[in-house]
């Protein structure tokens, strides 16, 4: 197992340079640069990832086996809820999306299906709130755009 882990650790490491780049692919915002813009928590994110990856290729854990159980499958569909969040942000918005995927993976978590909801819909419209008027960062809006404040 520690071979895997250090194949892991390596593509994670391949992806977390990959994302990296693709921060610097933002264009400036309109009225120059700012210090914290749009590639600020992406950014972070790749530097989180890789070096955690790196401590996998250094570190591998000896004893690791794949949990080809009830676990193995909700990592699995925990990566598809993600993977269908990237798909539907910019069309569905910010709101909605999150408040799909946090809801379906609190529920997967064990909650209840309507306490789950409620929490990523409170999750959904809190953290639009946060990025939009405290850091003023704008949050794709899609089907809610009627909403929009100019």
């Amino acid at each position: 197992m520690v071979s895997n882990d250090r194949i892991f650790g390596i593509l994670m490491i391949v992806l977390a340079v990959a994302y990296g780049w693709g921060t610097t692919q933002f264009t400036e915002p309109f009225g120059g640069s700012e210090a914290v813009g749009p590639e600020t928590f992406p950014r972070l994110l790749a530097v989180v990832l890789g070096l955690s990856s790196l401590y996998m290729v250094v570190r591998p854990d000896p004893d690791n086996a794949w949990p080809w159980s009830r676990t193995g499958v909700e990592l699995i569909v925990a990566v598809v809820v993600l993977i269908l969040y990237a798909m539907f942000l910019q069309p569905l918005g910010f709101i909605i999306s999150t408040t799909l995927a946090v809801g379906t993976l609190c529920w997967r978590m064990g909650s209840r299906p309507i306490k789950a909801y409620i929490i990523g819909a409170i999750s959904g419209v809190v953290v639009y709130l946060v990025f939009n008027f405290a850091l003023d960062l704008a949050l794709p809006l899609g089907v809610l755009s009627f909403m929009e404040v100019s």
